[in-house]
């Protein structure tokens, strides 16, 4: 039975409203607790911006006094001013260096006080020696402090073998007086990781290497928990080259507080992403620094547009008529243009010698040794590996160039160490090159600034010319196509925008057409010759001759190294059909400017027999006897004697 509600059952109204009241003051209260607890987070927020803010403002007043201090010590006339180690400043004067650069003068007075440098500035400015010195300065500092302390004091990072060998010999020669003090080792020795492993077990005071190969270390050997200075050379090329993830794992095995030191010619966005990794603590002032040159110095550049066979005959008369005085680089495309090239200059008697990254690093090295020796005058370079990935991601280079659209980037292919070590560029100087010719224009007008900058260097003057094939020319002869050729205009564009930033111009470089034409056949006749057989017989042969050189005189050159002087890299490969009459230029096909300024002793003559060849024995005259032959001694008319 359900039991009925009396009075007291039901609330009373009085009861009910005593009870929202209640709920609506509770409500309230925890309002007020929500606001209250926002304000405090809001008002902290916004006090941490103030003060990072306030943070960024300081850094950068601080890193803009250093700039202005910079500015100030810009009267610095030796490098005596600036107060380096003795021995430091005999081994500065020992190699003729009297008047510091531009670079060297705002950078090292920086590095020395122990502020963070990046620095912007052309190839062949002196910036290996802008921060080699501060950081030998530093590692002598800390000897004298801590003589019995061994650590990794410096690191620098460069992104090809070539450079860190470059590198290496730099800090050696101005480590000369202090070499007891200072043991410098480099990682990109082709030597089994137990040698490295033992050197690396003595705390080297500095180490040179690439950013793979030091990654490399750092998980088994290398102890950078003390180190104090970091360097990244050539920072524009080291992303490029693929070294990103090894440079992302570096910067977390860092210690706090190191120094860093970056230096790059071009302004990409590489540099944007290495400064967020590597200045943690602040990214300081750029240091865009352009040496004005001197009378009469600085690169002419040069333009000329032409089909893609007429290449090949500019670069007949160009170096055969030696309009180019002194040592040249020509940069093609890739690796067979190289072979095409010098096989083609060979049918004409122009020796030159293949930077070919197929070949051992040794060997390469050896090449560029003995082109800065003046053995060799025209060396010509492939880097066709310049930029990590497709020829779309090379689109996309002018980076620096905000207002132009951006391009679809290609995927970027996994690269090993031994793959990147073969881009070319800007692997080592070559000193005192007076011409630079780009047969092939490149992809990207970052790679031209790195190509143009092998010449007019330590304020000497230059000179850089470009072939370019229009668009309506470019497939027109098939034997002699690039595919790169096809995108010349855009790059061009691009290239001539890019220097017109920096105060300079590309000028057209014009030639009489009837004067060259004159020399059409029997470019057409070389041409022949350098077939696709030819070109991969050349590249097995020199490979096949490196192979024998390196396995039978290896031993025998480290016992004799002066005679390593006498291995040539510049002989005729003989792959292809040898014209001995082009080899000889004649009086008609000359232009009248120029019968009378070359002579036979300038072009070179042309002997058309092998003058070695042993002569005849006896002479022409002497005849074989003929007293054993029955015939010739029988007499006709011959009477028997009674």
């Amino acid at each position: 039975m359900k039991r009925k509600l009396d009075r007291d059952d039901v609330p009373s109204a009085e009861v009910t409203e005593k009870k929202e009241l209640e709920e609506e003051k509770k409500k309230k209260e925890k309002r007020k607790k929500t606001t209250t607890t926002t304000t405090t987070t809001t008002t902290s927020t916004s006090a941490e911006k103030e003060e990072k803010n306030a943070n960024k403002k300081s850094r950068t007043a601080e890193t803009k006094k250093i700039a202005n201090d910079a500015d100030n010590k810009d009267d610095v006339k030796s490098f005596s001013d600036f107060g380096l180690d003795a021995r430091l400043l005999q081994a500065v004067s020992e190699q003729k260096l009297v008047k510091p650069t531009l670079v060297q003068r705002k950078a090292i007075p920086m590095a020395l006080d122990g502020h963070d440098v990046l620095c912007r500035a052309k190839t062949g400015s002196g910036k290996t020696a802008a921060y080699v010195l501060p950081v030998l300065a530093g590692i002598l500092k800390r000897k004298t402090a801590e003589p019995h302390a061994a650590a990794v004091s410096g690191l620098i990072l460069v992104p090809t073998r070539e450079l860190a060998d470059q590198v290496f010999k730099v800090v050696e020669r101005f480590a000369a007086y202090c070499a007891k003090d200072v043991q410098v080792i480099k990682l990109t020795d082709k030597l089994s990781d137990a040698v490295q492993r033992s050197l690396l077990s003595t705390s080297p005071d500095l180490v040179i290497s690439t950013p793979a190969r030091a990654w490399h270390h750092v998980k088994s050997d290398l102890d950078l928990s003390k180190l104090s200075y970091l360097v990244l050379d050539e920072a524009d090329l080291l992303l490029s080259y693929g070294y990103d993830k090894d440079l992302e794992s570096l910067s977390w095995s860092l210690p706090k507080g190191i120094q860093t030191i970056m230096m790059s010619a071009t302004l990409t966005a590489e540099i944007d992403s290495l400064k967020s990794i590597f200045y943690k603590s602040g990214v300081p002032t750029l240091l865009d620094l352009e040496e004005p040159d001197a009378e009469g110095a600085g690169v002419t550049q040069l333009v000329t547009r032409c089909s893609e066979d007429d290449k090949f005959l500019l670069a007949y008369v160009i170096f055969k008529l030696r309009l180019v005085k002194g040592k040249c680089i020509i940069f093609v495309a890739d690796v067979d243009r190289c072979y095409r090239l010098k096989l083609f200059l060979e049918q004409f008697g122009i020796r030159s010698c293949i930077l070919n990254p197929e070949l051992p690093v040794n060997s390469r090295l050896h090449v560029v040794d003995e082109f800065n020796r003046n053995v060799y005058d025209i060396i010509i370079a492939s880097d066709d590996k310049e930029v990590l990935g497709n020829e779309d991601k090379a689109e996309t280079e002018e980076r620096e160039n905000e207002e132009e659209e951006e391009k679809d980037k290609g995927e970027e292919k996994e690269t090993g160490e031994e793959e990147r070590q073969e881009k070319q560029r800007s692997s080592k100087k070559r000193k005192n090159v007076a011409a630079v010719v780009n047969f092939d224009l490149p992809t990207t007008a970052s790679s031209y600034t790195h190509r143009i900058g092998r010449t007019a260097r330590a304020g000497k003057a230059g000179m850089a010319l470009s072939f370019v094939v229009p668009a309506e020319l470019f497939g027109k002869h098939k034997p002699t196509m690039v595919a790169t050729a096809e995108k010349d205009e855009t790059v061009l564009a691009r290239i001539v925008k890019q220097q017109a930033k920096k105060g300079k111009e590309v000028k057209p470089y014009t030639f009489k057409a009837e004067e060259v034409d004159a020399f059409r056949y029997r470019m057409n006749d070389g041409l022949r010759a350098v077939t696709k057989v030819a070109v991969r017989e050349a590249r097995t042969r020199e490979l096949r001759q490196e192979l024998l050189k390196s396995e039978k005189l290896k031993r025998y050159f480290e016992e004799n190294p002066t005679e390593m002087k006498h291995v040539r890299h510049d002989g005729e490969l003989r792959t292809a059909r040898q014209q001995a009459h082009l080899k000889h230029v004649p009086d008609y096909l000359l232009p009248k400017e120029g019968r009378t300024a070359l002579t036979e002793a300038q072009i070179g003559p042309v002997r058309f027999r092998d003058q070695k060849r042993r002569p005849r024995r006896g002479s022409a005259k002497k005849r074989k006897s003929s007293s054993g032959d029955p015939l010739k001694t029988f007499r006709r008319g011959s009477k028997r004697r009674s």
